[in-house]
């Protein structure tokens, strides 16, 4: 059994806290500064509180982050001002660049650190989220969820590539929503959406409907994608391509973010509304 701390239990860290606790692990979350909605949410997976950074750190073996992009660097800072030795965890959306960063970081510190890249949703159903990992002790991370539902693998030992993989995938995938969204908004500003579905509909029967559900369902998220497309676009300058496109999808987030705080998914209009501004 491993101590295991996760800094950030929001819908995919407790999800994944969850799993470790299926695995027989003792799981904690640090409470400190943290919402009434994240202790609910910590309270419902069992997991166990502390309340301060420093006994935290301490106390458990192992650190998994999971945050925000912008946020990945200060977080691993935060980790290293209080001294913890043990084995940390980066499965956030960043660039490998960023990634490398923050390895050296922590070898500097004496912190064995791996980098990971999560593809999928929140952990709750077998075969449906993955847990690509790449460093030195990758190997451990992995043997800590070996029941599932959360599948892992490994796939090398340098420092960079889980997070390359990520951002590759997640260029695709959340990429293609952005310009999905952007494609309707333009489509409604020029008064030929009902058109636009109609030869859409043609050429794949009930594609106007996957297209309405897919840039709704998005909102949600939309605060958390703007950052993410950030970093692909840095990775793509990176590999020596170019970058416009995910810094325009990045912008087409940043104008929906502001609808995470709907109750409900909000209605199509409102999206376009909110682009179209």
């Amino acid at each position: 059994m491993k101590r295991i701390g996760i800094l950030h239990p929001g819908e995919m860290g407790v999800s994944i806290a969850a799993a470790a606790i299926h695995n027989g692990h003792e799981v904690h979350w640090l409470s400190e500064n943290r919402s009434d909605k994240t202790r609910s949410r910590a309270q419902q997976h069992r997991l166990i509180e502390i309340d301060a950074l420093s006994q935290f750190c301490q106390f458990c073996e192992i650190i998994l982050s999971v945050c925000p992009p912008y946020a990945a660097e200060q977080v691993a800072q935060t980790v290293i001002e209080v001294s913890f030795k043990g084995l940390y965890l980066d499965a956030n959306a960043i660039s490998p660049q960023r990634a490398i960063r923050i390895g050296k970081m922590m070898q500097a510190n004496d912190i064995q650190f791996v980098d990971g890249g999560i593809i999928g949703g929140p952990v709750w159903t077998r075969g449906e989220t993955w847990l690509y990992l790449s460093g030195e002790y990758a190997d451990e991370v992995a043997s800590c969820f070996s029941k599932g539902p959360l599948e892992t693998k490994v796939i090398g030992r340098e420092i960079g590539k889980a997070s390359a993989l990520k951002m590759c995938y997640a260029a695709y995938t959340k990429g293609t929503t952005a310009l999905l969204s952007a494609i309707l908004a333009a489509a409604e500003s020029l008064d030929i959406r009902e058109e636009l579905y109609h030869q859409w509909d043609m050429d794949e029967p009930g594609y106007s409907e996957q297209v309405n559900r897919r840039v709704a369902r998005v909102t949600a998220k939309a605060w958390r994608f703007e950052g993410e497309m950030k970093e692909i676009a840095s990775t793509f300058t990176e590999a020596g391509l170019p970058s416009g496109f995910h810094e325009s999808a990045a912008e087409v987030y940043r104008r929906m973010a502001h609808l995470k705080d709907s109750n409900e998914t909000p209605p199509l209009d409102d999206i376009l509304k909110a682009l179209l501004k």
